[in-house]
């Protein structure tokens, strides 16, 4: 591992603006990278059923020995703000100058890949197949993974079954196995209009429908493995106006989706019980936004990666995350996933930094598992 062209590398690429939608000037910074390294590339066109501009990017490092292979995976895409990054080296941290988030989600984890590939290609080391999955979109909706058309993957691209997704929080160490399925609800209460002043008794106020019905809702942590919560309460009527839409958005999140149907059937019972009181109707929507995912092998994979770890002298912890990623979308493909930190503190805000030691030690356990 050459630190220096880590280092260098995650900046080149911090600089180059990739907001979600807007990847297309990074992602073809990446074919070129990839290709200059000998990998067969592959181009998913999924964007163009979304409004992105930027293709889904497979590639392939031929195995010089047998064995099923292994995925490397990352996003693209960056969260504003990301306009003119200007990344900042401080000791063994590179931080923003808090203008700007600085893109280490999840550009560290493309630079730790990138540094896996050049590795293993100047010291002509041993291994399986390589395959590499760099999604856009990430961030927003995991549109990108979404929208894959796999029946126009080459065969001889489909990537391995087992992935290490580098895109976790925190230091080197930590491997996320599980994460909960999202769904998103919206409650479009309906009521009856009336004069506010004049003849208020006359109309339903779809507001206090919703009121009512919040009112007899669980919000927040349902169970061990369940939550929830309300995004927006949404109706704009003057005040001398009883309001007749109210519409109230929100989502419910577990390991379980007997829990979370349990949560949402509640919801819709306590709107039923809003209405039956006081008049007026609802509508009830739901959508998965995304599955759960869960390891499919007894966390054999995890657990093997760990002891990679452990040889190393870095302390692991198998974990249980609430949140989701491009791996829940790939577990409906059959993908073993396990999302590994790789340094990334304070992501999503302007505080944003990368301890490179853990980048550093990320890529070196990468090395050791994959070469044989």
């Amino acid at each position: 591992m050459k630190k220096e062209r880590v280092i260098n590398s995650f900046i080149d690429m911090v600089k180059i603006y990739s907001p979600s939608l807007n990847e297309k000037e990074y992602s073809e910074y990446l074919v070129k990278q990839l290709e200059r390294l000998g990998l067969e590339v592959y181009l998913d066109l999924g964007f163009k059923k979304y409004g992105g501009n930027a293709p889904t990017i497979f590639a392939k490092l031929k195995g010089n020995v047998l064995g099923e292979g292994v995925t490397l995976a990352a996003h693209m895409d960056v969260v504003e703000p990301c306009t003119n990054i200007n990344p900042i080296i401080d000791g063994d941290f590179i931080k923003t100058d808090e203008t700007t988030t600085l893109g280490g989600d999840d550009k560290a984890g493309i630079a730790a890949i990138l540094e896996v590939l050049e590795n293993l290609i100047e010291s002509e080391a041993k291994h399986e197949d390589i395959f590499v999955l760099l999604t856009p979109c990430e961030e927003n909706g995991m549109l990108g993974a979404k929208n894959i058309d796999w029946d126009l993957v080459p065969t001889h691209m489909i990537p391995a079954k087992n992935m290490i997704v580098i895109d976790n929080s925190g230091r080197a160490g930590l491997i996320a196995h599980t994460a909960p399925s999202k769904y998103d609800f919206k409650i479009t209460f309906k009521g009856r209009k009336a004069h506010a002043g004049i003849e208020p008794e006359k109309g339903i106020n779809a507001i206090t429908l919703a009121g009512v019905a919040i009112s007899n809702m669980n919000i927040g942590r349902i169970d061990t493995l369940t939550t929830s919560n309300l995004g927006t309460i949404h109706s704009e009527f003057p005040s001398n106006v009883v309001a007749d839409l109210c519409v109230v958005t929100g989502e419910v999140r577990g390991h379980s989706l007997e829990s979370i149907f349990e949560t949402l059937n509640s919801y819709e019972k306590a709107c039923e019980s809003s209405v039956e009181k006081l008049g007026g109707e609802f509508v009830f929507e739901k959508v998965c936004v995304f599955p759960t995912l869960k390891p499919t092998d007894d966390l054999a994979f995890a657990k093997g990666f760990a002891k990679v770890y452990e040889n190393m002298g870095i302390a692991t912890e198998l974990q249980v995350i609430g949140g989701g990623s491009d791996s829940n979308i790939f577990a409906e493909k059959g993908y073993n996933s396990i999302i590994i930190g790789v340094g990334m503190e304070g992501v999503h805000t302007v505080n944003e930094k990368l301890d490179t030691r853990e980048l550093f030690k990320t890529i070196e356990a990468l090395n050791s598992y994959i070469v044989r």
